[in-house]
């Protein structure tokens, strides 16, 4: 009989040491998950605070016969260049990427577009209503015309504005804008919108925070249709480059919290379905930018808006991505050229 009883206490230590091994397994994600839930990200919602040297933003919120609006109003001095934000982002996004029109004798408007931050997406959901909201906003502020500068997502909407309210509109300028619809954009499911809340963007920050050109080069996977060998010249080009890796540093933060921008993103694809935009009707003078290796918004948006506004000029960006105006070695090509455009129709003092 003793010569047995080793047997039993070998399985008994081979199922404990399972138990332990699958304990954890299970344990470890559960943990990282149950962290990951608790932690805030560290996004800094300050309404007042610096996306960059030099680069400042101070939100407010203005009352609008249709409602509730956040905005940002940079300069105290000259014409005023509304600047439409894209998917993920909110006027803190709108204001960085005018950025390089600040040292220009702008007045530098960025509103939060429904669904962003500190704009109820009950504000308005249609790109109508979008539209109608910036012309209450400019009512409120007393603003009578503006340049209009509108990136990606946000650009259906600023073709809108133009369209219905065309007297309030001195230019108006497209960069890497969706033009076409999607008629198979969904919003995102309650679940996984909680998830991507939860988990997703928080593991984002963190791998930014070990590696950021982990996260520079999975931007480029989804922006471009370049190859291997460009979006590595261009990750390099970005991380290499102080302050263009410091734009995207800023940029990447103008995402966070995802919870504060997922509504209007979700609205933003809605809307898209069935996009019907009265191009004919944009009387403003136009300038469409796009690149031509654009992966987010493909290069014949560009080429749509461009044919269907009338009278409209583009500048179109070969080889280039879709955030190619801010993060390119030619980016400053594509600025001089739309800010040339601004120059020759903002009114005069």
């Amino acid at each position: 009989m003793t010569e047995q009883t080793p047997a039993p206490r070998r399985r008994r230590r081979i199922r404990k040491a399972i138990l332990v091994t699958a304990g954890v397994l299970i344990g470890i994600p559960a943990l990282l998950a149950t962290g990951l839930t608790v932690w805030d990200g560290g996004a800094n919602l300050d309404p007042q605070r610096e996306l960059l040297p030099g680069v400042a933003i101070n939100l407010r919120t203005a009352e609008t016969e249709r409602g509730p609006i956040e905005y940002d109003l940079h300069g105290t001095d000259g014409p005023v260049v509304l600047s439409v934000h894209a998917g993920l982002g909110g006027a803190d996004q709108g204001r960085l990427f005018a950025s390089w029109l600040q040292d220009d004798g702008y007045r530098i408007l960025s509103p939060s577009r429904p669904g962003y931050l500190g704009t109820p997406l009950s504000s308005g959901r249609t790109l109508d209503e979008q539209a109608d909201l910036l012309a209450a906003l400019l009512d409120e502020l007393h603003i009578d015309r503006v340049g209009v500068l509108a990136v990606s997502a946000g650009s259906p909407v600023a073709y809108t504005f133009a369209a219905r309210h065309p007297e309030r509109v001195w230019g108006l300028v497209s960069i890497g804008g969706v033009s076409l619809p999607n008629p198979d954009a969904s919003a995102t499911s309650p679940l996984r919108a909680a998830f991507v809340n939860a988990i997703v963007q928080k593991l984002a920050k963190l791998t930014a925070s070990v590696s950021l050109e982990s996260i520079v080069s999975s931007t480029l996977n989804e922006t471009s249709t370049f190859t291997d060998e460009q979006k590595a010249e261009r990750a390099r080009y970005i991380m290499d480059t102080k302050d263009v890796r410091l734009f995207f540093e800023a940029m990447f933060e103008t995402t966070f919290p995802y919870e504060k921008r997922m509504p209007g993103t979700a609205n933003d694809s809605l809307q898209t379905r069935e996009m019907g935009i009265a191009f004919d009707r944009i009387t403003a003078p136009t300038l469409i930018l796009h690149g031509t290796q654009d992966g987010d918004v493909p290069f014949e948006h560009g080429e749509n808006a461009a044919a269907r506004i009338p009278g409209a000029r583009h500048h179109w960006m070969p080889d280039e991505e879709h955030l190619g105006f801010w993060l390119s070695p030619r980016a400053e090509d594509a600025q001089r050229a739309a800010r040339a455009f601004l120059h020759e129709h903002a009114p005069r003092r």
